[in-house]
């Protein structure tokens, strides 16, 4: 008996060690802390993340934070370095911007460069020119090529290339192709939601963003002032919405209003005229309203209508009384004489024939870059308010500075040769100085 005890003793006690060297390796191979070391595990780690011994974690968090800080910090001398390679932005020299392009790899297909070739209204005429769409990449609807290809307006990458273009010619406010959501021109698609993305880069460039609102359709005094409303609530408040300080001093947005003229002067005076019920005047969406001067007619209408200013947008010298170069000094005695801001529009020359294959009558020659900087010296005799260009980037109507390049395809294209891709955006660059002078000598 005591021999068997002695044996059940060692036995016991070797069980006892085997039990020991188990749990040891278990332990081993499941450490303590593991979140999924037992069936409550992830419970037990969410509880257990309070306790001192998981605070360590914290730490290390913020090591991450202040390693993103880091690149962040590092990511904004970056930008302030190539921003102190560009000139001042001239907040006085506004750029006419279109964002209804598309192409497959941000639309699922090409959106206006295939714009199609639009027939002469006569049909005898019609007969005489190709009709029919153009088909991208190779064949566009424009005379020149863009040096960023067939882009979308959507890329990102292409709005950054675009402020960085427009900070080269010191431009400072572009003044964006805007209809309301949901809707969009014949051969477009919806681009509001465009504009978050461009007013975030643009404030990366210290460039604003106004709006220069289309002739959708039925547009009239009630659906503006819902549509102004819209604008203002949605991006009023973002740092790169361009606002301008009036005489009085009230600080208010700027709307360009293309084709105002479509809409009879009592209406506009509905939304337009302070002694109106349903004036839009000395309401939270106030705002400064430009209207386009085409016939020498309008300018009574433009006052009568209530608006606060004038802009000509056609960059085709003579195709309209308000695009006449020679009636510039005129139409800003009319408009210092009526409380006016007068905005010519300046351009760098003017192609449409890839569109409009019977438009020939209406071409400009850009002459190497003389017919641009002949309009901006008119411009400035004229002594504006501010300038604005037509534009940085209507493809369609040939009247882009934006960089465009040689391009040998089966279309004909033509290019700036022999100056650089740069060369109309160092003639802005150029002006803008020349027009930042003379307005603190006006001032004088």
């Amino acid at each position: 008996m005591a021999r068997f005890r002695r044996k059940s003793c060692v036995t016991l006690i070797a069980l006892v060690l085997l039990v020991l060297i188990v749990t040891v390796i278990l332990k081993s191979l499941t450490p303590e802390d593991s979140p999924f070391s037992g069936p409550g595990g992830a419970e037990l780690f969410l509880e257990r993340q309070n306790e001192p011994e998981m605070q360590r974690g914290d730490s290390s968090k913020s090591d991450i934070a202040k390693m993103n800080d880091a690149v962040q910090s590092d990511k904004d001398a970056e930008l302030k370095a190539v921003l102190r390679k560009f000139p001042p932005p001239n907040y006085y020299l506004h750029a006419f911007y279109y964002t209804w392009y598309g192409n497959p790899r941000f639309n699922g297909k090409y959106i206006h460069w295939d714009h199609p070739q639009m027939p002469h209204w006569d049909s005898k005429v019609a007969q005489g020119y190709p009709q029919g769409r153009h088909s991208p990449p190779d064949d566009i609807g424009a005379n020149f090529y863009p040096s960023l290809g067939a882009y979308s307006s959507r890329d990102p990458s292409v709005i950054e290339a675009h402020m960085q273009q427009l900070r080269t010619a010191a431009i400072g406010v572009l003044a964006v192709s805007w209809y309301p959501p949901n809707t969009q021109d014949e051969n477009g698609e919806p681009t509001d939601g465009i504009v978050p993305l461009l007013l975030n880069v643009a404030q990366k460039y210290q460039i604003k963003v106004a709006f220069h609102i289309e002739p959708y359709k039925e547009r009239n005094d009630v659906n503006m002032f819902s549509n102004v409303k819209y604008i203002v609530d949605k991006y009023g408040d973002h740092p790169s919405f361009f606002k301008y300080r009036t005489n009085n001093g009230k600080l208010l947005p700027l709307f360009y209003v293309y084709d105002s003229y479509l809409t009879n002067s009592e209406q506009w005076a509905k939304l337009l005229k302070h002694t109106e019920s349903s004036s839009i005047r000395d309401t939270p969406y106030d705002a400064i309203f430009i209207a386009l001067l085409v016939e020498e007619k309008h300018k009574r209408d433009i006052l009568t209508a209530g608006f606060d200013g004038i802009y000509t947008y056609f960059a085709t010298n003579g195709f309209s009384y308000g695009s006449t170069q020679r009636n510039w000094a005129s139409i800003k005695a009319f408009c210092e004489d009526n409380d006016l801001l007068f905005i010519p529009s300046v351009g760098p020359g003017y192609i449409d024939t890839s569109v409009r294959p019977w438009n020939f009558q209406n071409t400009r020659n850009r002459i190497n870059g003389k017919y641009y900087e002949t309009s901006l010296s008119a411009a400035l005799e004229a002594r504006p308010d501010f300038i604005s260009i037509t534009s940085f980037n209507e493809w369609h109507e040939g009247t882009q500075i934006e960089m465009a390049v040689p391009k040998m395809s089966q279309t004909v294209y033509q290019d700036y040769l022999p100056n650089k891709p740069t060369i109309y955006l160092e003639i802005t660059r150029k002006w803008a100085a020349i027009f930042g002078g003379e307005r603190r000598r006006w001032l004088e």
